[in-house]
């Protein structure tokens, strides 16, 4: 997707983007989030790959439990850090992908970008998928 695009999409949803945050989550892949804990209410901090499939963000992860998805689960707000091309910590929501429909085209695109063969049905039934929406109106870009 051309970088006019994605501001075009992304204007949508908010008022303003950083240029910079703009191009980062363009060709960024590696951030880190900070979810809140489920049970013991702490900020827990992990570095992550982040998928964008014409404009629409996703964090998924290979096939198993994850305690960064249970926290998304129980604490849908979280904050996404850009720390590559810029810097920036960005308020965001999660929203788990469970449905089947969904979950399959987005898996297929991100295995698409990915190398080597993985087993998508393998991760259509046990790998975490969230939608990401940012705040980006409220980033903190340095």
């Amino acid at each position: 997707m051309s970088r006019e695009k994605l501001l075009t999409k992304i204007s949508r949803e908010v008022t303003t983007m950083d240029e910079r945050v703009a191009k980062a989550l363009e060709t960024d892949r590696t951030i880190d989030i900070t979810t809140t804990g489920r049970t013991s209410g702490s900020a827990r901090r992990k570095e992550i790959w982040f998928h964008n499939l014409d404009g629409r963000l996703y964090i998924t992860g290979t096939p198993g439990p994850r305690d960064w998805y249970a926290n998304m689960i129980a604490n849908p707000g979280f904050t996404f850090h850009l720390k590559g091309s810029v810097q920036a910590d960005i308020p965001a929501t999660a929203r788990p992908i469970t449905d089947a429909a969904e979950r399959r085209p987005a898996f297929e695109l991100i295995h698409a970008k990915l190398d080597g063969e993985r087993d998508i049905d393998d991760w259509m039934a046990r790998s975490p998928l969230v939608e990401v929406e940012l705040d980006a109106d409220n980033a903190q870009v340095s």
